[in-house]
């Protein structure tokens, strides 16, 4: 399965043509896809209009949901923060561990476009989709 960054689903929602539009608008049906709690808040929260607002949510309702928090994914997450800092690499938003480890912890794939999942795939083993 694959969870779809925030980073990809705003830029889809705003129409945006990029590689991970383009593969998520082709896959969408087609290929196992989960949502999480984080994800559908960065995502939903940022719709100015109802209309698009009910929209994206409608859709996002649609595909299989995941909670991806609780304790042992936010100690593992600090620990992984940790690690990274240790390497002196400081990722710059603590949603971002939170994402890429929930992926690491259920052997999930990762479809994104945020710098900060490229050092979790080189340091931490978190399986990255390259459309």
């Amino acid at each position: 399965m694959i969870l779809v960054d925030s980073s990809v689903w705003i830029d889809y929602f705003n129409g945006k043509k990029t590689v991970q539009t383009d593969w998520l608008d082709a896959s969408l049906g087609n290929v196992p896809i989960i949502i999480g709690d984080l994800i559908l808040t960065e995502v939903l929260q940022g719709f100015q209009s109802d209309k698009d607002f009910k929209t994206a949510k409608d859709l996002l309702l649609r595909i299989p949901f995941m909670a991806m928090g609780g304790q042992e994914l936010a100690l593992k997450s600090a620990m992984n923060y940790r690690a990274l800092r240790k390497k002196g690499i400081t990722v710059r938003k603590t949603i971002d561990v939170m994402i890429g480890t929930f992926c690491i912890h259920y052997r999930l794939s990762l479809l994104h476009d945020d710098r900060d999942f490229d050092h979790m795939e080189n340091f931490l083993g978190l399986k990255i989709i390259n459309p």
